[in-house]
């Protein structure tokens, strides 16, 4: 297995839309805000990560941006000895307005949660009109530099299909990756029988208005992602096959989800509870202890023999 140098982390469980596939309960059922990290604790918990081996930060929801100070804990996470990647997930909608801001603070990428260009489609995958925003978003993280810039859209059947075509074309006219993700439930709640298209026929669909696909090497793609190009585009079409395929053996990442337990595989019934060690007055050594397990376990566990209960990936971190 690759050495383990990539964490996830999410600062929030609350989003401001309503996707179908991940958040269509809202706020019900939600941790109260006193169970969710502050930014000091996940500051102290990124920097004996970095102490045991982490290299690249990644910032998650929920909706990382409805954190309206974001930008102090992005500041404090780019200075933190060993991280040299410091990225962030986010649906865009607020974007356009703090991509400056993130920046200013240490911020060197984003991903963009899109999963449609069509302003109805989009409407009723997200339970929002906010198309507008998300796309104003886009432009300016290229605008300023937060790049490379990657599209994230979770393919439904009866939903979004639609809207590869239309997706793809974007690599031709933007320097952007779009990368298709394997509709994969994890809760009764977002089960839907209507919903997985395995990414073999997206990549059909793709090709039969393109042409054939060719490979490319994404650098520092960090993830599971396999990349390819459209004739003539300058961008990059990606394909997460986390159904069809098992790529658990190069998995390099650990999760730390909001409410402060490090998990070493989104699947894996196993946690780490690091927030009663911080809140119990633990020391670093103790809770470097219980990173170096985590790290330990993590080769045990596959998306085939993990046994983990429903899940909403809001409090995980997509």
């Amino acid at each position: 297995m690759n050495n383990v140098d990539y964490l996830r982390v999410s600062v929030t469980d609350r989003c401001n839309l309503r996707c179908i596939y991940c958040n269509p309960l809202g706020d019900r059922g939600l941790r109260d805000r006193e169970g969710i990290l502050d930014f000091d604790e996940i500051h102290r918990v990124v920097r004996l990560c970095a102490e045991c081996g982490i290299r690249k930060v990644r910032l998650t929801g929920g909706e990382p941006l409805m954190c309206g100070n974001i930008a102090d804990l992005i500041r404090k996470l780019a200075a933190v000895a060993g991280i040299e990647d410091l990225s962030l997930t986010t649906n865009g909608v607020l974007l356009g307005s703090m991509a400056a801001d993130l920046k200013a603070a240490g911020l060197k990428r984003v991903n963009i949660s899109l999963d449609a260009v069509d302003r109805q489609c989009y409407q009723q995958m997200t339970g929002l009109d906010s198309l507008p925003q998300v796309l104003d978003g886009l432009h300016k993280a290229i605008e300023i530099g937060l790049t490379p810039v990657r599209l994230n859209c979770v393919v439904m059947r009866e939903h979004n299909l639609s809207q590869v075509t239309a997706l793809a074309e974007m690599t031709r006219h933007l320097p952007v990756s779009v990368r298709f993700i394997e509709y994969c439930p994890t809760s009764r709640v977002t089960g839907r029988a209507d919903g997985y298209v395995p990414n073999a026929e997206v990549r059909q669909i793709i090709e039969s208005q393109f042409g054939p696909l060719s490979d490319v090497v994404v650098p520092n793609a960090g993830g599971p992602a396999v990349y390819f190009k459209a004739q003539g585009a300058g961008g990059a079409i990606g394909f997460i096959s986390g159904r069809s395929s098992v790529f658990c053996h190069d998995c390099s990442r650990l999760r730390l989800t909001s409410d402060g337990k490090i998990k070493p595989c989104l699947h894996a019934d196993r946690h780490y509870d690091v927030r009663g060690l911080l809140r119990g007055g633990a020391g670093d050594e103790a809770i470097r202890d219980l990173i170096r397990r985590s790290l330990r376990e993590k080769g045990r566990y596959t998306r085939v023999t993990s046994t983990a209960e429903d899940f909403l990936m809001q409090s995980i971190g997509g």
